[in-house]
C-alpha cells in the first residue's frame, strides 16, 4: 500500500517517541515520574463540570452542532477578550470554536498555503505548528530562538527569497518549550513586518494566564470577572493589531481552566482568516458536543478564582523544582510564565538531548522531553513539565542527580 509523501515528515513526534520510552521503562519495572507532557493534573472547576452534567439530560444537546448553534460560546469568548485586553470583537465574524488550539494551528495552513509556499515558524516550537504546514504541502523556514536574543526571532535575518514565497508567520508567547515571554513592542514589530510582507500573523496563545509576574494584580468586579490590566507581561497579538488587519490568535481552555481533555478552544481575529479556517473546518468536522461548549461558557463567564489558584499552584511547583535543580548544581533560569522549565543540558549530554531523555527514563523512570524534538535549535536542552506536586518533583530531581553523577 502506498501513502502520501506528506506523511513522511510526520513520522517522528517528540511525544510519541517519549511515550514509547515510558512504556519500555514501565515494562522493566520502573516507577515512572512523567514530566514529558504538558497535560495539567489539576481538575476543572465544579461549576464547569456542573454545566456539562446538566447538559447531558437535555435532549436538545444530543444532535449535531452547527456553526449558528455556537453563538453563545462565541459571544462569551468575545466578551472575555474585551474584558481582558480591551479589544472589541465581533462574535459573529471574528470568533470560531475549535477542538483545542491545536486544531487551528494544524488546519489554518490548509487555508493559506499552496504547495511550495513558506511558513515562518519558531525553532524550537510546538510540533503541531510544523505538522499543519507539512499537511498543506508547504515549506518551513525556521526562525532560530537563541538565549542571547531572549528566545525571540530576529525578523531581519529572514532571507528575501524566502519572504517572497512566504504566506504566514506563527508566533507563540508565552512560549512552549522555552517559557519565554514577549513584550508588546515585539508584537508591534511583528505586525508591521507581516503587514509589509503581506503575511498572515498567527499567534498561538494557550498560556495567557499562566504568568507568575505581573505589573500589578488583576482586579475583580462584582461578578468575579477579570478587569483588564493593560500592563500584563503577556499581551494579546490583537493589542498590537487592534484593527485585526493581519492577525489571528488561538486560545484554548486546556491550561487556564484545566480542560485539556474536553478539547475546547477558539480562534479570534481577522474576519477573512476566521472565514477561511471555518471553510476548512466545515470539510473536516461539525463541532464538539454542545454540553462541552456550555461548560466552556461557564468557565469564561463564571468565577475566575480557579484560574488564580492554578497559577499559584504552578508557581509553587516552579519554585520548588528550580530550588531542587540549583541544589544539585544544575543552574537554570527561573521562567516568568508557562508550566515548563527549559534547561540547558550539562556535559556530556550537551548535544544529545534524545539520548539523555531515553537513558534517563530507562535508568531512573523520570520522563522529560528532549529539546531536539521541538526543532534543530532546541538541541542541547530538555523541557520539564510541572505536572506533579512539589514532593514528587523533588524526588525526580534526586533521581536525576544520581543519573548525572
Amino acid at each position: 500500500m502506498q501513502f502520501a509523501k506528506r506523511l513522511q515528515p510526520l513520522q517522528s513526534n517528540v511525544f510519541a517517541d517519549m511515550d514509547r520510552a515510558k512504556a519500555i521503562a514501565l515494562a522493566a519495572g520502573q516507577q515512572v515520574i512523567d514530566l514529558s507532557l504538558g497535560s495539567s493534573d489539576l481538575p476543572a472547576e465544579a461549576h464547569v463540570i456542573d454545566a456539562i452534567a446538566q447538559s447531558l439530560h437535555d435532549r436538545s444537546t444530543h444532535g449535531y452542532l452547527l456553526f449558528n448553534g455556537t453563538f453563545g460560546f462565541r459571544e462569551a469568548a468575545a466578551n472575555w477578550y474585551e474584558q481582558k485586553f480591551g479589544i472589541k470583537v465581533d462574535p459573529q465574524t471574528e470568533v470560531l470554536p475549535l477542538i483545542g488550539s491545536q486544531e487551528g494551528t494544524a488546519h489554518l495552513p490548509l487555508a493559506l498555503l499552496n504547495p511550495g509556499d513558506f511558513a515562518l515558524l519558531l525553532d524550537p516550537g510546538y510540533p503541531s505548528h510544523a505538522g499543519g504546514v507539512y499537511l498543506a504541502s508547504g515549506q518551513i523556514y525556521s526562525m532560530p530562538l537563541q538565549a542571547e536574543n531572549a528566545f525571540l526571532p530576529v525578523f531581519a535575518d529572514i532571507p528575501a527569497p524566502v519572504l517572497a514565497q512566504s504566506r504566514m508567520m506563527v508566533l507563540s508567547y508565552p512560549h512552549n518549550p522555552t517559557a519565554a515571554i514577549a513584550p508588546l513592542s515585539f508584537f508591534q514589530e511583528a505586525v508591521a513586518f507581516c503587514q509589509q510582507h503581506n503575511l498572515a500573523l498567527v499567534h498561538d496563545f494557550p498560556y495567557v494566564d499562566l504568568v507568575f509576574e505581573e505589573i500589578g494584580d488583576w482586579a475583580m468586579n462584582s461578578s468575579q470577572s477579570p478587569i483588564p490590566n493593560t500592563q500584563s507581561l503577556v499581551p494579546s497579538i490583537l493589542q498590537a493589531d487592534p484593527e485585526k488587519s493581519v492577525s489571528i490568535e488561538f486560545f484554548t481552555l486546556s491550561k487556564s481552566y484545566n480542560m485539556g481533555g474536553f478539547r475546547i478552544g477558539y480562534a479570534i481575529g481577522n474576519a477573512e482568516l476566521i472565514n477561511a479556517l471555518r471553510q476548512v473546518k466545515a470539510a473536516v468536522d461539525f463541532n464538539q458536543y454542545r454540553g462541552i461548549l456550555n461548560g466552556a461558557i461557564a468557565a469564561l463567564t463564571g468565577p475566575q478564582v480557579g484560574v488564580k489558584s492554578a497559577v499559584a499552584t504552578f508557581q509553587q511547583r516552579r519554585d520548588a523544582f528550580i530550588t531542587a535543580l540549583h541544589r544539585i548544581g544544575w543552574n537554570v533560569p527561573t521562567p516568568k510564565a508557562t508550566m515548563y522549565i527549559w534547561a540547558k543540558l550539562p556535559s556530556p549530554w550537551s548535544q544529545n538531548s534524545i539520548e539523555f531523555c531515553t537513558q534517563l527514563v530507562k535508568q531512573t523512570g523520570v520522563a522529560v522531553s528532549p529539546g531536539a524534538g521541538f526543532g534543530k535549535f532546541g538541541e542541547g536542552y530538555v523541557r520539564f513539565a510541572l505536572v506533579h506536586e512539589p514532593p514528587l518533583l523533588e524526588t525526580a530531581v534526586e533521581r536525576m542527580a544520581e543519573f548525572l553523577n
